[in-house]
């Protein structure tokens, strides 16, 4: 942990572990190298004392058990005295090779695999480390938790090769001491999740407190965040970062892999542990302690941050080959009454808020539908084959609401959609901290096997009969043993709905609900269709939709 003021934090993780030094015997020790690169926790409180003169006889001494493993507790001790001090951020000098750098030539820096901090553990994980430059100035530590103790990983240009056609560099190698002061920007996970002798990439912590998961089978798409404050907020939007990061080493045979990680921020401070699983879902297990600085309203719980251009429902003045260009289809939602429900998200005119009230939440993310090609027809970016990030709260949440908020974008290379829980009291300032537990899912569809008709598509588009009306069709993939006779139910929070028509369509377990909507002089409109049963009962998840008028 680089500099002073980490110094006093690591002292007080040490004692929360049970080695207790004075302020000078962690200085001795740092300098003698005890404490600086390697191995915290290795040397027992015995063993210090010995080595700080205490006059021990030279018996032999009973060996002592290893203290703890560095975890949860002491990255909640830190954030939690941290919290007492003022924000600083942690920002860098960008110099050499890594400064005045474009996208394309930060993206020609690669880590050298070789160097790779758990290379030889017999781990099936990788992880490769990320460089400063282009938007990533701020500091992040990494530091690798072993069974015998802390490695702080030390930044440095020769752990990274440099693209001879973008850089002056012929073998690829920056000049001795070009990175001196700066740090790392992130890192990314590796395992064999689609061939086993291939270490995939399929996590990346990189930027704020940003980052982005896949699946087997998967390509990037949407990003998470440790936590949101003030989105859409017209005071501006406060982005909390991850300060420091530590990966605990697996053992030769787990399929998990923990990583902790201090978030800082001006109102904030907060310990997160993830624990991985990659693999045909990836779930990251997850629990955090925030320790605000102030009192917080604006404040956003298991972010989902995407992006969603345009799609069938509405493109007008979009001049496009595609079909539909989006990462996430919808939100999507499960209360804490089990009501299933699905929100089409839109590329609006203007800043869309809105806001779901509920108490414990089952589960709330935003998903992509469909994940066929034809659906997007992008055989380079590959829409169908982005993944659904799906937030599962663990424990009772109480009572708040589900945020989504979408604003307007004129191309597909910025996202513009975010969704998180929003408790209903304000988050204050608290000794013992505010806790949140959730499984946070990469996957192709969440984990909820209910047996009802899904939202597979919305199209819209203005009525061949009354160019003042607005034509929609809702496509439902129906539950493989549902009863076929069903209806439709509709109803509108202002103008006029026709009655709703159901269509088969080609494919099988394909229902088209189809209806025109006259809005008449309102500027907005919500909109709610489900499919019942001839007895009234719910037989699909229950379709939201918020027409507005176009400017």
């Amino acid at each position: 942990m680089p500099g002073s003021e980490n110094g006093s934090e690591l002292l007080a993780a040490l004692a929360a572990v049970g080695l207790r030094l004075t302020r000078r015997e962690f200085i001795a020790g740092a300098g003698a190298g005890v404490l600086g690169t390697g191995v915290l926790g290795a040397t027992t409180g015995k063993a210090l004392a010995q080595e700080a003169g205490d006059g021990s006889s030279a018996a032999p001494a009973e060996p002592e058990p290893a203290p703890p493993i560095f975890g949860f507790a002491d990255v909640a001790e830190i954030a939690r005295t941290r919290a007492e001090k003022e924000y600083s951020a942690p920002s860098m000098t960008l110099r050499g090779p890594f400064a005045n750098l474009e996208y394309d030539q930060y993206r020609a820096i690669r880590f050298r695999p070789e160097a790779r901090p758990l290379a030889g553990s017999g781990s099936a994980f990788a992880i490769d480390l990320l460089p400063p430059g282009s938007v990533y100035r701020q500091r992040v530590a990494i530091s690798i938790v072993r069974a015998t103790g802390i490695e702080d990983l030390g930044f440095s240009s020769d752990l990274f090769e440099f693209d001879p056609a973008i850089f002056p560099f012929p073998d690829g190698i920056a000049p001795s001491g070009s990175g001196e002061g700066m740090d790392f920007s992130g890192f990314r996970l590796r395992s064999p999740i689609n061939s086993p002798d291939v270490l995939d990439e399929f996590l990346v912590f990189q930027g704020a407190s940003y980052f982005r998961g896949i699946a087997r089978s998967m390509i990037f798409g949407l990003s998470a965040r440790g936590l949101a404050i003030g989105t859409a907020d017209p005071r501006g939007e406060e982005f909390p970062v991850f300060r420091h990061f530590w990966i605990r080493e697996p053992e030769p045979d787990a399929r998990d892999i923990v990583v902790h990680a201090l978030l800082d921020s001006a109102s904030a401070t907060g310990a997160f542990e993830f624990e991985i699983r990659p693999g045909e879902s990836t779930v990251m297990q997850t629990r955090c302690r925030l320790f605000p600085r102030t009192e917080i309203d604006q404040i956003g719980i298991a972010p989902l941050t995407s992006m969603y251009y345009f799609g069938p429902a509405r493109r007008r003045g979009i001049d496009d080959f595609r079909d539909a260009v989006h990462d996430s289809a919808g939100l999507q939602m499960i209360t804490g009454q089990g009501t299933r429900l699905w929100r089409p998200l839109t590329n609006p005119d203007r800043v869309e808020i809105s806001a779901f009230v509920d108490e414990n939440p089952k589960g709330f993310g935003l998903t992509q539908r469909p994940l066929d090609f034809g659906f997007y027809q992008d055989a380079e970016a590959r829409y169908d084959r982005r993944p659904s990030g799906w937030v599962e709260p663990l424990g009772g949440w109480g009572p708040g609401t589900v945020m989504l908020v979408e604003i307007p974008v004129e191309n597909e290379f910025n996202d513009n959609i975010v969704a998180f829980w929003r408790p209903r009291d304000p988050l204050k300032p608290s000794p013992e901290g505010h806790d949140f537990s959730y499984r946070l899912h990469w996957c192709a569809a969440p984990p909820d096997a209910a047996p009802l008709a899904r939202v597979k598509a919305t199209r819209g588009g203005r009525s061949i009969h009354n160019a003042a009306m607005r034509d929609f069709a809702v496509d439902f993939v129906t539950a493989p043993d549902s009863n076929p006779a069903l209806r439709g139910t509709l109803t509108a929070s202002t103008g006029k709905v026709s009655p709703v028509t159901l269509t088969p369509l080609p494919g099988g377990q394909l229902i088209r609900a189809a209806f025109t909507f006259e809005p008449g002089d309102a500027e907005a409109a919500e909109l709610q269709l489900a499919l019942e049963d001839e007895a009234g009962l719910r037989q699909s998840e229950t379709w939201l939709y918020r027409w507005t008028a176009e400017r």
